[in-house]
């Protein structure tokens, strides 16, 4: 027998509004770290696939997939790599995100705040882009493990795009953190099944989230924006990289588009859900 679908009573869009107002002025203050989905960027309507059915459905143009694996992005991945390579798989994450993806008005505000922290789960540098004319910031990049020969779950880069080494991400003012990787600057991608494997074996555990994720999310809340929960493993990173931070978070989500998973996802996870177009939460946090 199904679980019954989770009810939840969701605020006046008033309401909402002025819960996500009082957001914004914590998250302006450090106090909020914004997780942005790739909602973001399809705002803007980028050339680019903007969220994991359209990356499903580049690679099935691409490449003949077999049934099992066409609709999912991450199957699509494994099963290109294991049957062509992995390094084609790389160089078609690369064609995808080929064109880079202008950055939104968000974008451009998150990047003008001294945030401690800014995460981003899509494969875009849109967010890397906003925060060009700054020097005082450093990425670090989930990488696939596959076939290193490393001992590492992920990199770190300064501002201009160079590799450098761990010690120098506390000195960073902001962190952008791209869990996933990222097209931009050096093409690192977990995408298929496999290099999921590890990841989702430790994950509980926390080793694969860097330690200096773990030190700024502290006694932080979160802002989900442009987040989907519809597959397990979304619904992973996000419990896991918030895990150990405030009790309280946020998420912009339109109620008729989530699904029963959704639903049981933002009640067990306590998530305070707000019923606010995507475009109208921008203006709200670009008006604070």
């Amino acid at each position: 027998m199904n679980a019954p679908v989770p009810q939840i009573d969701f605020a006046d869009p008033a309401d909402a509004e002025a819960i996500l107002r009082e957001v914004v002025g914590q998250l302006r203050t450090g106090g909020v770290i914004p997780y942005l989905g790739p909602g973001v960027i399809e705002l803007s309507k980028p050339a680019a696939p903007v969220n994991p059915e359209a990356l499903a459905t580049f690679f099935s143009a691409k490449i003949a997939l077999p049934r099992r694996a066409r609709g999912n992005a991450w199957a699509s991945a494994h099963h290109i790599e294991s049957t062509r390579h992995r390094s084609t798989v790389t160089a078609l994450m690369a064609e995808a995100f080929a064109t880079p993806v202008a950055p939104t008005p968000l974008h451009h505000h998150l990047a003008a705040l001294p945030l401690p922290l800014i995460v981003d789960v899509w494969y875009d540098g849109a967010m890397r882009s906003a925060l060009a004319g700054r020097s005082d910031w450093g990425e670090i990049q989930g990488i696939t493990r596959a076939g290193i020969g490393e001992d590492r779950w992920y990199r770190f880069y300064d501002a201009e795009g160079q590799e450098v080494d761990r010690a120098q991400a506390k000195g960073w003012t902001t962190i952008l953190y791209k869990p996933h990787g990222s097209v931009a600057p050096a093409k690192n991608f977990l995408i298929s099944d496999a290099d999921y494997v590890e990841v989702l074996t430790e994950i509980d555990i926390q080793t694969p989230i860097p330690d200096e994720v773990k030190a700024r999310r502290t006694g932080r809340s979160f802002l989900f924006l442009g987040c989907r929960f519809n597959d397990q493993l979304l619904r992973t990173y996000a419990r896991q990289v918030s895990k150990r931070s405030a009790e309280v978070h946020y998420a912009i989500v339109e109620p008729d588009t989530l699904s029963r998973n959704e639903l049981r996802f933002l009640v067990g996870q306590g998530l305070t859900p707000l019923a606010i177009p995507l475009g109208r939460a921008v203006e709200i946090m670009l008006a604070g």
